[in-house]
C-alpha cells in the first residue's frame, strides 16, 4: 500500500476540522464565512467592511452579503464611521458577540477533539511547524 504525500494527509487532517467545525456551527445555524466574521469583528472591534472583506480575504462583494446576512440576523449593525462619515463600520450587536463567543468556544473545542491523539510534545511541534508555514 502506498503512504500517502505529506499534502494528501495535510488536506485530509483540513477536511476533518472543516467538517468538525461545520457540525460545531449547527447548533447557531450560521455558514462557515458568517462564522468567520463573527470571529474577525469578535477579536478586532468594529471595522470597515473593506477591512473586514481583507481579514476574511474575500472580495468586498462577497463580504457585504455576509454583513447583510449578518445583520438581517441581528448579529451586527452598521454604523457611521465617526473619523469619516462617508464609510460605515461593522459592530457586532450584544447577540452578536454572545454568538461568536459561543462559536468560537464550540471550534476550540472540536479543535481539541481532532488533536487529542497527539501527545502534548507532538501538538507543541505541530504548532511550531504550522506557525512557521503562516510565515512563510
Amino acid at each position: 500500500m502506498e503512504e500517502e504525500s505529506l499534502h494528501e494527509v495535510f488536506w485530509a487532517v483540513s477536511r476533518r476540522m472543516r467538517e468538525q467545525t461545520r457540525r460545531e456551527m449547527e447548533p447557531w445555524g450560521i455558514a462557515p464565512s458568517q462564522g468567520r466574521a463573527l470571529s474577525v469583528l469578535l477579536s478586532g472591534g468594529p471595522m470597515r467592511l473593506s477591512a473586514l472583506a481583507e481579514r476574511l480575504r474575500i472580495a468586498p462583494r462577497s463580504a457585504t452579503e455576509v454583513v447583510d446576512d449578518l445583520q438581517d440576523r441581528g448579529l451586527v449593525e452598521r454604523h457611521p464611521d465617526p473619523a469619516d462619515r462617508r464609510a460605515t463600520l461593522v459592530a457586532l450587536t450584544d447577540h452578536g458577540r454572545a454568538t461568536g463567543a459561543g462559536i468560537k468556544s464550540a471550534r476550540a473545542a472540536a479543535g481539541e477533539r481532532v488533536f487529542a491523539s497527539l501527545d502534548p510534545s507532538d501538538r507543541a511541534a505541530l504548532a511550531r511547524i504550522l506557525r512557521k508555514l503562516t510565515t512563510a
